[in-house]
């Protein structure tokens, strides 16, 4: 389980003692018992699932190139090389991503299982998408291309 193996490398970088993935792996711990604490509010006393672990893996990864583009506008190089490292450190727990071929096919499949003919069905297409394939795509990029495809 994800959970499982994140706090094992958090310990061994706590013992090998590298601050940056020491760091960012508490970061990413503090994340997952903050979503924990979410889900026992709506009853799920076990905490959220690998998927859920990934999604919010994702959007760590997000909200850190952000930051990078933000860093970089600034002048802050060092700052943006962080941010960087812990971009590794985080893609790290992620299954290998989807190049754009295999994204593009995918969302050719979605919209044949679900169905879809239009822009009105986009969002029963992404939520196909985000179930089956949680962790593995970029799904800001497959918006764009399920956007396109399905306004052809």
């Amino acid at each position: 389980m994800l959970r499982e193996r994140l706090n094992r490398e958090l310990k061994t970088a706590m013992l090998a003692k590298d601050q940056r993935a020491t760091a960012t792996l508490r970061l990413i711990v503090a994340a997952l018992k903050d979503r924990d604490i979410a889900a026992r509010g709506k009853g799920r006393t076990d905490g959220i699932d690998d998927d859920e672990i990934l999604s919010m893996l994702q959007t760590m990864i997000k909200q850190r190139r952000e930051s990078i583009d933000m860093y970089r506008k600034g002048g802050r190089a060092e700052l943006a090389q962080r941010e960087a490292e812990e971009i590794e450190i985080i893609e790290g727990f992620l299954p290998e991503q989807m190049d754009d071929a295999a994204i593009e096919a995918a969302i050719r499949e979605m919209i044949d299982s679900v169905g879809a003919s239009g822009l009105k069905e986009m969002g029963q297409v992404m939520a196909a998408l985000r179930t089956r394939y949680a962790g593995q795509m970029d799904f800001a990029k497959a918006g764009k291309v399920a956007k396109e495809l399905l306004s052809a």
